[in-house]
C-alpha cells in the first residue's frame, strides 16, 4: 500500500478514519472511479466499528420512537448487506417474551409493522407464539408468569470481519488504505480551502504530505478532534455515549433464538444473542465526557446488564459468568444540551465547513452503505469530480460464498477460508487450535498478516479474530503464541514479541470483569 502510494500525486477523495463510515466510502468512491486515500490512525475497525451489538437490523426502538424513515432506511439496507455479504450476514430470530397479557397484542401489531416496512427486504414474517414454542425455541427463559412470545426476524453479522473485508474490497476498487497512519494536519491554500493532508506513519516514524481534491472526515467519536484541525473554534458535533455489552458461555443461550426486552429502566431494549458460540448481553446508554480509543464498561453498566438479563432466565448470570466484557463509544450527533442519549437521534449527518471539509457522523452500521453514498455525493460536488453514479447497492464484498457453512469455523471468511486451509496443508501445525476454549487456529493469524494487513496482537485478537470479545482470559493465554506468529511473518524479534504480548495483555485487563462491583464510576 505504501508502494502504492508514491506512486500518486493528488488524489480525488483523501478520508480520514477507518471505521465503517471511513472504508465505506472508500468502498463507494473508488468502485466510482475516484482515486481514493484512507487513512486511519491505529487499525481498521479499533474503535466503535469492532464494538457494535452484532446486529444488522432496522431498529425496533426506532419504530417505538416513531421514526419510520430510519426504519425503512435501515430494513433496506440490511437486507443489501445480506445480499452483498451473505458469508457474514445473516438471519436470526428473535423473541419478545411476554409476561403480562398485553404485551402479545401490543408487540405482535408492532412487528407486523416492522414486516411491512421491511417489504421485499424482509427477513421472515412475525408471529405469536405460545408458552410451549417459546420455551422450545428459549428452553432459559424464566417460567414463571409466562405466557407466551412474539417471534420476529433480524439480522446479525460480524462486524470487525466486514469491516477487514469492506477494506478489502475497496483496496480491489483501488483505493489505497493504510493503518496506523495518523493525520497530523490538514493542508490549506492561500484562499483557506483545503488542498491536502500531512500524515505519519507510525512504524517508520515518516512525515508524508498528500494532495487532495476533497478531504473527507471520518472519524466517529473522534470528529470533533479533526474539525479541531480545521478550525480551532468550532463547538464540536459529537455527543458520545457509551454501550456496554457482555459475554457469556452458551448455555445461557443453548440454541440459536435471540431475546429482544423492549424496554428497560433506561428507556432502551436489550439484547441477548447467540453469537460465535457465546451469548452477548447488552446493550447500555451512557453519556461520557470524551471518547478514547480503549473505553472500559463501568461497574454499574455490567450490573445493569445483569440484573435485567436476570429478570428474564431462569439461571441468573453473574459477574462471575462473563467471559468479556467491552465497551464502544456511538459518535451521537448533539441535540441541545440534554444529557439522555437514547432519545438522541441515530440518522447520519454530512456537515460542510467553510474550508471545503466534508464531516460524516452519527448513524449506525447497518445504514453505512447508504451513509458513504451520501457522503461521495457531497464531495463529489465540494471538489467538483465528475459525477459518477454509486454502484455498491449490487457490489459484492471481498469473501462474497453463498453457502460459507461448509467451511465449518472458517465460514466468516467466505471465499477466504479456502486459503487459510491451503495454509494448512503447507505446514500441518498451523491447523492447530491457539486455545481450547476457542476454535481459532494458527493459519488464521498467518492469513492475518499476509492479507489483511495485521500489525499487531491486537489487531489479530480483537478485530481479525474476535477472541478478545469472546473470552478474555483465553485471548490473554493466546497471545505469546500469535506474538511468535508474528514476528516470524513481519520479521520481528523476540524483544518486538514481549512487548506486543505487554501492550495486549494491558488492553485485555479492560475486558476482563472482578467477581465482585467496586464503587460506580459513573
Amino acid at each position: 500500500m505504501i508502494d502504492r502510494l508514491a506512486g500518486q500525486q493528488t488524489w480525488d477523495v483523501v478520508i480520514i478514519g477507518g471505521g465503517a463510515s471511513g472504508v465505506g466510502s472508500a468502498v463507494d468512491a473508488a468502485s466510482r472511479g475516484y482515486s481514493t486515500l484512507l487513512l486511519e490512525q491505529c487499525d481498521f475497525g479499533k474503535g466503535t466499528s469492532s464494538r457494535s451489538t452484532k446486529l444488522a437490523h432496522g431498529g425496533v426502538r426506532y419504530l417505538q420512537q416513531g421514526n419510520i424513515s430510519l426504519v425503512m432506511e435501515a430494513l433496506k439496507e440490511r437486507g443489501i448487506m445480506r445480499e452483498n455479504a451473505p458469508h457474514l450476514v445473516s438471519d436470526l430470530r428473535f423473541i419478545v417474551p411476554n409476561y403480562t397479557w398485553w404485551e402479545a397484542p401490543f408487540y405482535g401489531i408492532g412487528m407486523k409493522v416492522y414486516d411491512m416496512l421491511a417489504g421485499k427486504y424482509g427477513f421472515g414474517p412475525s408471529k405469536l407464539m405460545s408458552k410451549e414454542k417459546t420455551l422450545a425455541h428459549i428452553p432459559t427463559l424464566k417460567t414463571e408468569g409466562l405466557i407466551g412470545g412474539v417471534q420476529y426476524y433480524d439480522g446479525q453479522f460480524d462486524d470487525a470481519r466486514l469491516l477487514v473485508n469492506m477494506a478489502q474490497t475497496a483496496a480491489e476498487q483501488g483505493a489505497v488504505l493504510l493503518n496506523y497512519a495518523r493525520v497530523t494536519s490538514l493542508k490549506k491554500n492561500s484562499e483557506g480551502f483545503i488542498e491536502g493532508v500531512a500524515f505519519q506513519d507510525l512504524e517508520t516514524g515518516d512525515e508524508i504530505e498528500v494532495s487532495a481534491k476533497a478531504v473527507i472526515n471520518a472519524t466517529g467519536p473522534f470528529t470533533d478532534s479533526v474539525l479541531r484541525m480545521d478550525d480551532p473554534e468550532t463547538k464540536g458535533m459529537i455527543s458520545p455515549s457509551q454501550g456496554v455489552h457482555l459475554v457469556l458461555e452458551k448455555s445461557f443461550l443453548p440454541k440459536d433464538t435471540a431475546i429482544m426486552v423492549p424496554h428497560t429502566s433506561d428507556g432502551r431494549v436489550m439484547f441477548a444473542i447467540p453469537w460465535h458460540g457465546h451469548v452477548v448481553l447488552g446493550t447500555t446508554d451512557n453519556l461520557v465526557p470524551e471518547a478514547t480509543l480503549e473505553p472500559r464498561p463501568m461497574d454499574e453498566e455490567i450490573d445493569f446488564i445483569l440484573e435485567t438479563a436476570a429478570d428474564y432466565l431462569e439461571r441468573e448470570p453473574t459477574r462471575a459468568d462473563v467471559l468479556s466484557a467491552f465497551a464502544g463509544i456511538r459518535p451521537l450527533v448533539k441535540a441541545g444540551e440534554g444529557k439522555n442519549t437514547a432519545a438522541l437521534s441515530r440518522d447520519h449527518t454530512i456537515h460542510i465547513g467553510s474550508s471545503g471539509l466534508v464531516t460524516v457522523c452519527g448513524g449506525k452500521w447497518t445504514t453505512y452503505r447508504n451513509m458513504a453514498e451520501d457522503c461521495v455525493n457531497h464531495a463529489e460536488t465540494v471538489a467538483a469530480l465528475d459525477e459518477k453514479p454509486c454502484i455498491t447497492k449490487r457490489l459484492n464484498i471481498h469473501g462474497y460464498h453463498s453457502n460459507p457453512e461448509r467451511f465449518g469455523d472458517l465460514a466468516v471468511y467466505g471465499s477466504d477460508a479456502r486459503g487459510i486451509l491451503d495454509l494448512v496443508r503447507t505446514r500441518p501445525e498451523w491447523g492447530e487450535r491457539l486455545h481450547d476454549a476457542l476454535p481459532i487456529i494458527a493459519a488464521e493469524v498467518v492469513w492475518a498478516a499476509r492479507n489483511e494487513m495485521a500489525r499487531t496482537v491486537d489487531d489479530c485478537l480483537a478485530r481479525r479474530t474476535r477472541a478478545i470479545l469472546l473470552n478474555a482470559k483465553a485471548a490473554i493465554e493466546m497471545a505469546p503464541k500469535v506474538a511468535e506468529l508474528l514476528a516470524e511473518e513481519l520479521g520481528h524479534d523476540e524483544a518486538w514479541q514481549k512487548d506486543q504480548v505487554a501492550a495486549f495483555e494491558a488492553i485485555a485487563e479492560g475486558y476482563l470483569v472482578s467477581s465482585t462491583s467496586r464503587t460506580p464510576t459513573l
